[in-house]
């Protein structure tokens, strides 16, 4: 039987590799595809989620959940990396908007309706689950597990030297999810930045004729290009592509039981994740955390997962 799964995203370039593969996989029901503001603002990242979803056209569409501006903290557009649109300028076509519901309104009534049943796939700052949670604290226990693309371990950040992006944009949300009683496995800067691509992996991409293959073959231009020029690096990372393996291939990664939370006042290191490592820890174990990876199965699975997608396109 096909995982039920929701995926909740500020599109976002490696969100929308991550969407291409979880909208064709037979071992996922994606049942809603969830905006939140992040590396873009809540309406592009609206737009953006419709758009994908409509350019893809699966076979099965999820229902779309709108972004509304987080509760907590500004948003600010990671262009550089992103470009204006966050998807390297494609701009993508969005004409329908009919039955526009917020995305923690989705959340809710997905859960309700699928109680213990439902992966939630955390790709962007986690202010929809906090409200999802802050709202009826009881669905906590209609959730089957919470998967988190961010934070880091060990690593420095990539908002701040101490923070990573999701975790810095909404950090009293991220705190709120880290310390609620759900089931959570986070993949950190740590494990997503060992799965690098080179600039070969435009020559593996699936044909520009298929709808995936073509929208693939105008994002990662775009995000080779961005990453060269403004962090003087080579290759780029699939972060939540690699999240989403985690989901479906959870032996590929080495796990740890931790206990997290995440600052929330720090001038310097507002969004950071903090983990209990005293050799006589005093904090609860709350999550486990991906502390490794298979690197090179890791990058097969990911060209397959978007072959694979290309071929059902």
């Amino acid at each position: 039987m096909a995982r039920k799964i929701i995926i909740d995203c500020d599109p976002g370039i490696s969100d929308a590799v991550a969407i291409c593969m979880a909208l064709f996989d037979p071992r996922l029901e994606v049942l809603a595809i969830t905006a939140t503001a992040g590396v873009v603002a809540a309406e592009r990242a609206t737009i953006n989620v419709r758009g994908l979803v409509g350019l893809l056209d699966p076979p099965r569409y999820p229902r779309i959940g709108v972004a509304t501006p987080s509760d907590h903290a500004p948003v600010e557009d990671d262009n550089d990396l992103h470009g204006p649109d966050g998807l390297g300028g494609c701009e993508l076509n969005v004409t329908d908007r009919q039955h526009q519901h917020p995305s923690e309104k989705v959340i809710a009534e997905l859960l309700r309706l699928h109680p213990g049943q439902i992966t939630l796939l955390c790709c962007g700052p986690l202010t929809n689950l906090a409200r999802v949670l802050h709202r009826d604290p009881t669905l906590t226990t209609l959730i089957d597990k919470v998967v988190i693309s961010g934070g880091t371990f060990l690593s420095p950040g990539n908002r701040t030297p101490a923070a990573e992006a999701n975790m810095h944009y909404d950090p009293p949300a991220a705190r709120d999810v880290f310390l609620s009683a759900t089931t959570k496995s986070l993949i950190p800067l740590d494990v997503t930045d060992q799965v690098s691509f080179g600039i070969g992996l435009l020559e593996l991409l699936p044909s520009k004729l298929t709808r995936v293959g073509g929208l693939l073959h105008r994002l990662l231009p775009y995000s080779f290009r961005a990453t060269h020029e403004y962090l003087g690096s080579e290759s780029i990372t699939l972060a939540d592509a690699t999240a989403l393996l985690a989901v479906l291939e959870p032996d590929l990664f080495r796990w740890r039981e931790m206990a997290g939370d995440v600052e929330t006042q720090g001038r310097l290191t507002r969004g950071t994740t903090v983990f209990d490592r005293r050799a006589r820890q005093k904090w609860k174990h709350n999550m486990e955390v991906a502390t490794d990876v298979d690197v090179t199965e890791a990058r097969e699975r990911i060209v397959r997962g978007l072959r694979y997608a290309a071929q059902q396109s």
